[in-house]
């Protein structure tokens, strides 16, 4: 009796625990799909530029999110190095272990739904907003770029509909005197010599096609030439034996 008991209670936790597992497993599985689902920003596959002094750059960021959007809230700001002026300051921006004054708020919004274009907070006097919510775009323009505006810049979204799921990007300005002139003289190079290869590439099959077409020209007029020899010998030994047939005839 004891050992059925044991037995028993044996496989009530080995069962108890088989549920757990797979609640787990539920768990996790929910997990992963509520974060694949959750909302993502960003800037790119480059997240940096870099621009001439007094010259116009566009701060790119678009967002996405597979159960949609209500009353989305985003900002771009600026980190702050002491260089640049402060133009807005927000609590939107706290951070753990950070205070809201270490960012330059440039502009913010709310985008009500999808496809709803949002009224746009503008804190800076050179910033212009070019997205669009029907492209999910929330890229800004910043206008007669100087050297204090060298530095990085965050996009910042919030999607209430997810439980105000957040997520930011940064994306690096770096302002110089003029361009760098990029030396492509081993470019030349490298594409000047894949092209005479593939060039020569091509003027060799263009001979090797040449004299196979004459190769078989000439084996064409061999066969024709055996064949009329041939039929020349057999219309001879033909002729040859039909006179000696003739001349032997009379004889009998």
């Amino acid at each position: 009796m004891d050992s059925q008991r044991n037995s028993g209670s044996f496989l009530h936790r080995w069962t108890r625990s088989g549920d757990a597992v797979h609640a787990g497993l539920v768990v996790t599985l929910l997990f992963g799909v509520w974060c694949a689902q959750a909302l993502e920003v960003s800037v790119g596959k480059v997240h940096f530029i870099e621009v001439m002094n007094g010259s116009s750059v566009l701060l790119p960021c678009t967002y996405s999110s597979c159960i949609g959007i209500k009353n989305l809230y985003f900002n771009w700001h600026y980190n702050d190095n002491g260089t640049m002026v402060k133009y807005h300051t927000s609590n939107e921006l706290t951070y753990p272990g950070q205070n809201s004054h270490c960012f330059s708020q440039l502009c913010e919004a709310v985008i009500p739904a999808e496809g709803v274009e949002p009224h746009v907070k503008i804190y800076h006097e050179r910033l212009e907003f070019v997205g669009s919510s029907k492209e999910s775009n929330i890229s800004v323009l910043l206008w007669n770029v100087t050297f204090e505006d060298e530095g990085e810049y965050t996009c910042f979204g919030r999607n209430p509909k997810e439980k105000d799921r957040n997520d930011s990007a940064i994306f690096t300005l770096f302002v110089v005197d003029q361009l760098k002139e990029v030396d492509n003289t081993l470019t030349i190079i490298i594409v000047s010599v894949l092209g005479g290869l593939i060039g020569l590439i091509i003027i060799v099959m263009a001979i090797k096609a040449i004299v196979v077409h004459f190769l078989n020209k000439a084996q064409e007029k061999n066969k024709e030439c055996l064949v009329s020899s041939s039929g020349n010998d057999n219309t001879e030994n033909g002729l040859s034996g039909s006179k000696a047939d003739n001349k032997a005839s009379p004889k009998a």
